[in-house]
């Protein structure tokens, strides 16, 4: 069967296609790559004209494994480009690991021409941590959020799906890459043609900047009622120095009994115990992701010491923090 599709015509003065450059880290997320790449092949296909071309870098030149396992061969090591090129970094998994003093002196010197820089998912960590998201807005993958705020104080983090400040673009992962990418296609070739793509993708809802990754706590875990939101929200901004649940009650309008019963019927748990774990979940974070000490990352979490805090450590988790950082070494050694 003949395969049909509508082309749709686009208007542009430019003498050659835009050349994104993928430099894929070891372990990147194939989700968010195949979204970023499908975006901009799906844009030639509707356009019936080469609007975009892309290569595959990585270090080396060779083989780099994404994090599901698959290999892929790169066209090139990485590589000197031209001032109109676009990089689009690709992380995923143990993204300080896969950032090496190669990649970031690389990404340095690249970027010093002006070009483009994008981050996808984790790859926003890459990309501070060679000082170009110095005094930018930025987001990345919400599981990396804790540990990239106690890294990087001179990079405002969102909780955004993606943003464009100047000549530098971060995802927070998934299907976040088609989003920017849509919006790319609309600035570069107009909407008509982006609207083409997303319905290509069976991609309904297009994103904008103003839209958050995640879902709010309260709606996530199907708490509708408002003065328990509010709660569980201060709770969410105040994980270094905790608030008692009596202020807590007390500042939203009602009584310590009144928290403590809903929170039972919605939750399951008190207010001290659900405190508790937000706290708890933000130091297995920071221990898993930065190598701060155990002492500061207590200290970060709220806790006044590191015996108290690997009391409670160990009751959540069945595990110390030590052990439990020590694990983790020994796991990206591997």
């Amino acid at each position: 069967m003949q395969e049909q599709r509508q082309v749709v015509t686009v208007d542009s003065t430019a003498s050659k296609p835009n050349n994104f450059v993928f430099v894929l880290l070891d372990k990147f997320s194939l989700l968010s790559f195949a979204s970023a790449l499908d975006s901009l092949r799906i844009a030639n296909r509707m356009a019936d004209r080469e609007l975009y071309r892309w290569t595959l870098a990585g270090e080396g030149g060779e083989l780099v494994k994404c994090s599901a396992g698959t290999t892929f061969k790169v066209d090139s090591d990485l590589p000197e480009l031209q001032r109109d090129d676009v990089i689009v970094v690709c992380g995923g998994m143990d993204v300080q690991v896969a950032t090496t003093k190669r990649v970031l002196n690389w990404l340095r010197r690249e970027a010093r021409k002006g070009l483009k820089i994008a981050g996808l998912c984790t790859a926003a960590y890459t990309l501070a941590k060679a000082g170009l998201l110095d005094g930018k807005r930025a987001t990345i993958h919400w599981e990396n959020a804790d540990s990239f705020a106690e890294e990087f104080d001179e990079v405002e983090l969102t909780k955004s799906v993606f943003l464009i400040e100047g000549n530098r673009m971060t995802t927070a992962g998934g299907t976040s890459s088609i989003d920017l990418m849509l919006k790319l296609i609309a600035e570069d070739y107009g909407e008509e043609l982006a609207n083409a793509v997303a319905d290509q993708m069976i991609y309904s809802s297009i994103r904008t900047d103003q839209d958050t990754q995640r879902l709010s706590t309260p709606t996530r875990i199907g708490v509708r009622h408002p003065k328990l939101s509010q709660v569980i929200l201060m709770m969410e901004k105040n994980i270094e120095e905790p608030i008692s649940p009596s202020i807590l009650a007390k500042d939203v309008g009602m009584s310590t009994r009144q928290l403590e019963r809903l929170f039972r019927r919605y939750l399951s748990r008190s207010p001290k115990r659900y405190y508790m774990e937000l706290r708890l979940h933000k130091a297995r974070n920071l221990l898993m992701q930065t190598d701060m000490s155990v002492i500061n990352v207590a200290l970060a979490c709220g806790f006044a010491s590191p015996s108290h805090f690997s009391k409670c450590y160990r009751a959540h988790y069945n595990t110390t923090p030590y052990r439990e950082r020590g694990a983790q070494s020994a796991r990206l050694s591997v």
